[in-house]
């Protein structure tokens, strides 16, 4: 029997499908909420349906339900409540979204210290240069507050906090999300990789200290180039001390 045009001897069809990938479920319902969250139409604070009662609406599992908000929620896009009055709540995402995600890409790809402190170099001096543009009166304060802090620390860590405090400080002070976000889960990793008394000695404390003082004041005065000169030099010159103390540091930030 002659072959057919479009098939086999038999008859039967020679197209040939490759395997197609269903989403899941809870994936499904995950991206429904999410963007009716990030379009607005969900505003903040607004509590989702209890479980039961998404289980209805979508006709989905309990176990599904369940999977799609711990997905909204690892992403910071709902806040879950326990008790009488808990529940899920929308919530915008904020910088912590940006810090966790770069503090995840820094140790998953374990990335190099010197990267870390050529991104610093690049984005620091450019925050304080928006800080002496924006900066509000209770910025001002935090930076002052963390200023106080570096002079009173007694330990390493009370001295690497009040460093992580100010340089965030200066971040928010940009009023730029992104940029705040970022320098929140840079100033992680750098805060884990200078805990190390052998890098941070009293010299080092002093030098910090005057450096912070003297961007603190252009972004008070305003001076825009003042303050992105001084955070330049400050972030450089902390680089190269830090990259001289050991170029082989793995980096790990914690969660």
């Amino acid at each position: 029997m002659a072959e057919r045009a479009n098939g086999t001897a038999e008859g039967r069809s020679a197209i040939k499908l490759t395997p197609l990938e269903v989403p899941k479920a809870s994936d499904v319902l995950a991206h429904e909420l999410r963007e009716r969250i990030l379009s607005g139409e969900f505003v903040e604070g607004t509590p989702l349906p209890p479980e039961r009662e998404l289980v209805t609406q979508t006709r989905m599992s309990r176990t599904t339900v369940r999977e799609a908000l711990r997905i909204l929620e690892v992403q910071g896009l709902i806040r879950i409540r326990a008790g009488r009055a808990g529940g899920a709540f929308v919530q915008r995402p904020g910088g912590e979204s940006i810090a966790r995600s770069v503090s995840l890409l820094i140790r998953g790809h374990h990335i190099r210290l010197a990267s870390i402190h050529e991104t610093r170099e690049a984005v620091e001096p450019f925050c304080a240069r928006l800080a002496a543009l924006h900066r509000t009166d209770n910025d001002l304060a935090t930076l002052d507050a963390a200023n106080t802090a570096i002079a009173a620390a007694g330990s390493l860590e009370e001295f690497l906090q009040a460093n992580l405090d100010w340089h965030v400080g200066v971040a928010t002070a940009s009023q730029n999300e992104i940029l705040s976000g970022m320098m929140l889960g840079l100033s992680r990793a750098i805060y884990t990789v200078t805990n190390n008394e052998g890098f941070v000695d009293e010299k080092v404390r002093v030098i910090t200290e005057r450096a912070h003082r003297s961007v603190t004041k252009a972004i008070r005065d305003g001076d825009a180039p003042a303050a992105e000169r001084r955070m330049s030099r400050h972030v450089h010159a902390y680089a190269e001390a830090a990259l001289e103390v050991d170029e082989r540091v793995e980096i790990s930030v914690p969660d």
